[in-house]
């Protein structure tokens, strides 16, 4: 192979890719529980080199991954999480042959995490050599190696040929040692936990290659297999004898040593990073957040204490929450995090962070939002009662509307549905089929005050079951001049509507109608936002109804700005306004930048409502209608920020 020409090279695209495993896990619900025992579990991404990519991505770093998966429904699931990840996938091929591997595990008690590896001939363990792209590689600053992938003949392979590619091409090695016994038939399948069996056979094929490397990192087992020494201090010095890297020792929660010269006889005589005492919740995917945040520092020069004080407060993330890749920090939340500290030894209990994690891993950007409002059900059912006729025809109708604003977005970005639960079954499952940018589904019992949940007041045991990329919406009659009893009842409510909306990984919509409960003036919507941020209610959107003033739209910026810079934006409501006073409302909006687009309904269906359940309209007459009410508006808002 040639020898490298760093001057006829471009300049990498990628920071680092990784190699190996990558499988589906499956986290036991229950906490404190056998795996015998559990009755729910929690799906991620995971095995090392797909959660470091993952993990790097989110700190910034520019990541790839070398794996392969099922072609099946799991296999789809780890490439098309990892592109939101914002991983570059053209490393990961589809094995027509094999299943994606899987992992089942739990939280027995604290550091007892029992797990299943459902490996037998699985898609990454058939990785070889023609799945390493020389391009590919090239593409990358440094390529991170497996231990687990030297296990087999053409894993092994495929990890040689990529370390001799980066090596003639000047790129860097780095080495995750990543030892799981049973993984090389050294345990059994009920000892997945198994962190340590003294092999000569796996030390052989570590130590061949340690000198390839130019970073080396594992926890004290993992040192002692790769360099088949006894003591953990040999081992480093054997290790130091066949490779000048820098070697990273993993300790748990005592945090890492960095040897980047001689091995002393003093174990501690190394580079030592800030660490970070925390509540131990689960250890599984530590070591993995440890090194996306060692390499957030390294490869971008960062003293090496710096890296390893990163690394520490990633891996201390991960093992104060439950999932591995999921719970990763983003860089925006290990800034905040190193910046302010936590008064919470379990970091899973601090709001703020979490609130940073959440809003930060939100999947994908929504910059403008036009949704076509079909969640009404007091006015169809209205409408129903003085024509004779059974509730039925609304599901149907409903239907129609999906259809409506479909043929608008025409499969374009930034199009939506809010439909309800009541009449829109059928309307939800038309929905999923039509590319649209964002679903709501409402919660609330139509024209509650005090507000009330419609089927449940356990909300949570509801929201389980609502697809993941579904939008909680909650209309709420809140004014800030409100008799404090009503008031109170109405916050604690939304306090737990919001708390269930976190818990279950849904977004939250919350809609303010103050008009109907009071005088509308340029403080009434600031001030009403302003007592709910009080109560620690971030919602994701608010819905609101159009402002008087530009300096009612600037203090509502206001106050989001300083609750909230994470906050999606604000979508406007109709009230059955006719189509011009709503464009008047759109302009108004170009004073608060928050403003996505809007989120109306009876402006745009009442009409055809009532002639297609009249009979007076067709199904296409009635569709035809909606879509063009639809398209008058999604034009007349387009034009406001110059869009079309």
């Amino acid at each position: 192979m040639a020898q490298p020409n760093p001057g006829s090279q471009p300049e990498p695209s990628l920071d680092v890719i990784t190699i190996g495993r990558s499988s589906v896990d499956l986290y036991g619900q229950q906490i404190g529980s056998r795996l015998e025992d559990i009755g729910s579990f929690a799906k991620s991404v995971g095995g090392c080199p797909a959660n470091i990519a993952i993990g790097t991505a989110r700190l910034g770093l520019k990541s790839g991954l070398i794996t392969r998966v099922g072609d099946e429904q799991m296999g789809r699931f780890i490439i098309e999480q990892s592109a939101r990840e914002g991983v570059e996938t053209k490393g990961i091929k589809t094995d027509k042959e094999r299943l994606t591997a899987l992992v089942l595990l739990a939280v027995e008690a604290e550091g007892v995490s029992p797990m299943i590896f459902y490996r037998s001939d699985c898609a990454d363990m058939a990785l070889d050599e023609g799945d390493i792209d020389e391009t590919f590689i090239e593409s990358s600053r440094a390529v991170l190696v497996s231990g687990t992938h030297f296990s087999r003949p053409n894993t092994e392979a495929a990890q040689r040929k990529a370390i001799r590619i980066a090596k003639a091409n000047g790129r860097k090695v780095i080495f995750d040692i990543d030892y799981r016994p049973n993984l090389w038939g050294l345990a059994g399948h009920a000892e997945g936990f198994e962190r340590y069996v003294k092999s000569d056979r796996v030390s052989s094929k570590m130590k061949e290659t340690l000198p390839d490397c130019d970073l080396i990192v594992g926890t004290e087992e993992e040192i002692l297999i790769a360099s088949g020494a006894d003591d953990v201090l040999g081992a480093l010095k054997e290790i130091r004898r066949l490779s000048p890297a820098t070697i990273v020792l993993k300790r748990g929660a005592m945090g890492c040593i960095v040897y980047d010269g001689p091995i002393s006889d003093n174990l501690e005589d190394g580079i030592v990073g800030e660490g970070f005492p925390i509540e131990v919740f689960n250890v599984l995917g530590a070591g993995d957040a440890f090194m996306s945040g060692l390499l957030r520092g390294w490869l971008k020069n960062e003293p090496l204490k710096t890296c390893a004080t990163w690394a520490n407060a990633c891996g201390a993330f991960a093992v104060s929450r439950l999932l591995c890749s999921p719970e990763y920090p983003t860089w925006a939340e290990l800034d905040f995090f190193l910046k302010h500290g936590s008064q919470h030894r379990a970091l899973r209990r601090d709001e703020a962070i979490n609130h940073i994690h959440w809003a930060s891993t939100r999947k994908g950007d929504i910059p403008l939002l036009m949704a076509l409002a079909i969640d009404h059900r007091s006015q169809l059912t209205s409408v129903c009662d003085e024509l004779g006729l059974d509730y039925k025809k609304i599901v149907a109708f409903k239907r129609l509307a999906v259809e409506a604003a479909a043929r608008v977005a025409d499969g374009r970005s930034g199009y939506g549905m809010l439909i309800d639960e009541r009449f829109g079954r059928d309307a939800f499952f038309d929905a999923a089929t039509k590319n649209f940018a964002w679903i709501g589904r409402p919660v609330e019992l139509p024209g509650s005050k005090p507000l009330r949940f419609e089927f449940s007041q356990d909300i949570g045991s509801q929201l389980v079951e609502w697809p993941l990329d579904h939008c909680i919406k909650c209309l709420c009659f809140y004014h800030p001049d409100d008799p404090a009893a009503l008031k109170t009842e109405q916050q604690e409510k939304l306090r737990t509507l919001f708390e269930a909306a976190r818990k279950v990984g849904r977004e939250l919509l919350i809609e303010i109608i103050s008009s109907k409960n009071g005088p509308l003036t340029d403080d009434t919507i600031s001030t009403a936002m302003e007592e709910l941020y009080a109560l620690g209610i971030k919602p994701d959107w608010w819905k609101l109804e159009p402002q008087a003033s530009t300096a009612a739209w600037k203090k509502i910026e206001a106050v989001i700005a300083k609750n909230d810079p994470w906050c999606r934006g604000i979508v406007l409501l109709g009230l059955e306004a006719p189509a011009d006073e709503l464009v008047k409302g759109f302009e108004a909006t170009l004073a608060a930048p928050s403003v996505k687009g809007f989120a109306v309904g009876r402006t745009i269906f009442a009409e055809a409502a009532r002639g297609w359940l009249s009979g007076k309209l067709n199904d296409e007459e009635a569709i035809s209608d909606m879509a063009g009410r639809f398209r008058q508006l999604t034009d007349a808002w387009l034009k406001t920020r110059g869009l079309n």
